[in-house]
């Protein structure tokens, strides 16, 4: 009986581990959560990456708008830099959030690759991002007239991306 007793917590471990293990085999890595999708966007006060004050988030969305996090640490950030650039040159009004970054690595990035946004904002402690449900960057969310978070897209982006963004926006 003693013996048995020794070996309950070990058995108790293995058993947490194959459930444990069998649920993570069932959970698709592909899904993103989308919980901020129809929401309104977090009512947000960010300084403005040149250090010249805070802005409200939700008083630089114009219409449809995309809101990009990026950072300067980040690949696929860089990779998606020509067509946000494309995006700026159709008009196209994207917000800028960099996330867990230095104004200045923030900046250098921006130099190095070209500014592609209407506005920057920095969230150097990531809070903003928590708002917003951010589980990587890049992340951009399409957002209304109203306010509204009517879509995300979790990886870079690219010009039909964009517009498929921006059409989930204007409905």
């Amino acid at each position: 009986m003693k013996r048995l007793i020794a070996f309950l917590p070990l058995a108790a471990l293995a058993a947490a581990i194959v459930v444990f293990g069998v649920w993570s085999l069932k959970r698709n890595p592909q899904v993103v959560p989308m919980a901020m999708v129809g929401k309104p966007m977090p009512a947000l006060n960010l300084e403005r990456l040149d250090g010249s004050g805070k802005e409200a988030l939700r008083g630089l969305v114009h219409g449809p708008a995309l809101v990009n996090f990026y950072a300067s640490w980040c690949a696929p950030c860089a990779q998606e830099s020509p067509s946000l650039m494309a995006l700026k040159y159709e008009g196209v009004r994207v917000i800028g959030i960099a996330y867990k970054d230095t104004p200045d690595a923030s900046a250098g990035f921006l130099k190095r690759l070209g500014n592609p946004y209407a506005e920057v904002l920095a969230d150097p402690d990531g809070s903003a991002g928590i708002e917003f449900g951010v589980t990587g960057v890049p992340e951009t969310y399409a957002v209304d007239a109203a306010g509204i978070i009517k879509a995300k897209r979790a990886e870079p982006i690219d010009v039909a991306d964009a517009e498929a963004l921006l059409a989930a926006a204007s409905k």
